[in-house]
């Protein structure tokens, strides 16, 4: 009869596929990932104030939102904050675009990927090669956050926002949905599933802002943001 505990011959490999080249290569990349944290926090350590401002790659430059992201940068950085994008096209070139014209810092937290270049308007531009520091960057010395219509990308951005404030492991700031019909479905969902299943709080709800304009955007952050 079996006592139940297994025999284990510490002499073998726990995981025999993985050799030691394999696993020096891994546990070096750990050095990787603290050059991307300390760059990061060499260069955008005086950016502050700062408004991280999310939106899809995939936006056209005939596109009403990237007009709105382009002309809410400017206005943005004209009212002293740095803008802060992932640098890439889209909406994020065209929040780069309005504040490269402004009187603050138009910076881009880069990513490595074969189908997304930096845009060319970027006062700082840093690479990354793994979303999480990258996220961290985001995050970290951001005043507010201002969130264009986007995909899973900018709904990944958008939830861990949310958590990180929710929790209180970051402070609590401004969270600007650009165009409300956009986010209703979503939002809905919050209030209508979440809500009811004791998933969230009510006050999880009043995190959120909403804004149409340009100028209701910039007003929104200079009511709640002490520059």
């Amino acid at each position: 009869m079996s006592s139940g505990v297994k025999n284990i011959d510490e002499s073998r490999p726990l995981l025999p596929h993985i050799n030691d080249s394999m696993l020096i290569r891994e546990s070096w990349k750990i050095f990787q990932v603290m050059a991307e944290f300390v760059e990061g926090y060499e260069r955008l350590f005086p950016i502050k104030p700062a408004v991280s401002l999310f939106g899809s790659a995939r936006t056209k430059p005939d596109d009403k939102f990237y007009k709105l992201a382009d002309e809410t940068s400017e206005m943005i950085s004209n009212a002293g904050f740095s803008v802060v994008t992932g640098g890439g096209p889209g909406v994020m070139e065209a929040a780069n675009k309005g504040a490269y014209r402004g009187s603050s810092l138009s910076i881009g937290l880069n990513i490595v990927l074969p189908e997304e270049r930096a845009n060319q308007y970027q006062d700082i531009s840093l690479r990354f090669r793994h979303f999480f520091t990258r996220k961290v960057m985001f995050f970290k010395y951001a005043s507010a956050f201002v969130i264009f219509p986007g995909g899973y990308g900018t709904l990944d951005e958008f939830a861990e926002i949310l958590a990180l404030v929710q929790t209180g492991k970051t402070k609590k700031v401004p969270i600007i949905l650009v165009h409300k019909e956009y986010w209703e479905g979503l939002i809905t969902w919050f209030e209508k599933t979440l809500l009811p299943a004791d998933m969230i709080n009510p006050q999880d709800l009043e995190l959120l802002d909403y804004a149409e304009t340009a100028d209701e955007i910039v007003q929104l952050l200079k009511d709640k943001v002490e520059i």
